[in-house]
């Protein structure tokens, strides 16, 4: 295939991209829609590693136009589908690219329904600026350049090899807006506050400086997560350089944590068997991994983890650890039922209990009847209102 087939191909394949994004409901106004019909997503990921559907541990398999040829790269590299070009940290060695197994990526280029439908809450106008949190491979950088010139938009990335090769490829489609590397969670430092900020990364709370690094009247778009799960897309109005405002969009989308808030290694001491008091529950491991109840139990436990392991008899319990203090609560089947052996200096399936009672009675409502207040003092999602049953966020 010569170069200008590949163009042709790659145009095509962009055009329907955008036909299954608007069919999909994620791709709205013409300006996004120029701008994915646009952006070529195949030189910003020229290389990068697919997951397949293989059984056992997820694994990744790398994909270059040599290794499986140009039409299969380019239907990749425009499939609606996270693309990833970093596991650990660590630069990939190109030259011997293997099958990953149970790796933790660390960049990519995430699936573009995601990335638009995040542009699309971000409720841009002509004469806006942008900062982006997260340049990673520069494709979501890229859509913002073709939509509102390079000059209004702004990228921070923390890992200066990831922001090297964006800076280089953004470059080779003639894109060159303002490219930053740093801790994103600090700002966009000489930078003045920008009409919106957007994060293409999990934070566990809003940092500040997005707050004061916003106009007033600006909006912020960012993914919440947990280190048990996401919690969802959050879009809020910035009040005063310091206090911001909003509800949850959605509980889909899920960004890899930023790396300055990655979970310990270490989950916690397993508990020894006599430790602890036990008693029964109503609920067992499934409020943990349900959409909705999996979101609450988050807010609960914003420090803990868990999983699943058969004893020596078969029975398999589940292990919720907060490796931070200690505290633990173990889950067993009774039955047709479950008990809880929990200690340590916090309860921790008390608090999922307690917390999951006013979501029960205000209906079991999806996230989006969740809202954030961010002060300088604290930030709390609340349910309902403001003034309704709330959770602090870590710091």
């Amino acid at each position: 295939m010569t170069e200008p087939d590949v163009d042709r191909v790659a145009a095509r394949l962009r055009q329907q991209l955008a036909d299954q994004l608007a069919a999909a409901g994620r791709l709205h106004s013409p300006g996004w829609r120029a701008a994915v019909e646009a952006v070529p997503r195949h030189e910003l990921v020229p290389r990068f590693y697919a997951e397949t559907d293989a059984p056992g541990l997820t694994t990744w398999v790398p994909i270059t136009p040599e290794l499986v040829g140009l039409d299969e790269w380019l239907r990749l590299a425009y499939a609606d589908e996270t693309l990833i070009t970093q596991f650990g940290g660590r630069e990939i060695d190109w030259a011997d690219p293997q099958p990953v197994s149970n790796a933790h990526p660390t960049s990519s280029s995430t699936l573009p329904s995601l990335v638009v439908r995040m542009l699309e809450d971000l409720r841009v106008e002509d004469d806006h600026t942008v900062t982006e949190y997260g340049t990673g491979t520069g494709y979501s950088t890229a859509l913002t350049c073709h939509h509102l010139g390079d000059v209004r938009v702004t990228s921070v990335e923390t890992d200066p090899h990831v922001g090297a090769r964006a800076r280089t490829n953004l470059a080779r489609c003639g894109y060159r807006p303002r490219l930053l590397i740093g801790d994103g969670l600090n700002g966009a430092p000489g930078c003045p506050p920008a009409d919106r900020t957007i994060a293409t990364m999990g934070v566990r709370s809003i940092p500040p400086a997005w707050v004061r690094q916003t106009r007033p009247g600006g909006l912020i778009v960012a993914t919440l997560r947990g280190w048990m799960r996401s919690l969802g897309l959050v879009r809020l109005t910035v009040e005063d350089g310091h206090t911001a405002h909003g509800r949850f969009l959605s509980r889909d989308p899920s960004f890899m944590i930023a790396r300055q808030q990655d979970a310990p290694e270490s989950l916690g001491m397993l508990p020894a068997p006599d430790e602890g008091t036990t008693r029964d529950t109503r609920y067992g491991p499934e409020v943990l991994t349900a959409p909705d109840s999996g979101f609450v139990a988050q807010l609960a436990l914003p420090h803990a983890r868990y999983f699943s392991m058969p004893t020596d008899d078969g029975t398999v319990n589940t292990y919720v650890l907060d490796a931070g203090n200690g505290a633990f609560a173990v889950l067993t089947p009774d039955g047709e039922g479950w008990t809880v052996r929990q200690g340590g200096p916090t309860l921790l399936w008390d608090a999922v209990e307690q917390a999951l009672a006013p979501w029960h009675a205000a209906g079991s409502p999806d996230p989006t009847e969740f809202g954030l207040t961010v002060t300088p003092d604290a930030q709390h999602v609340w349910l309902g209102a403001p003034d309704g049953p709330s959770w602090r966020l870590p710091a």
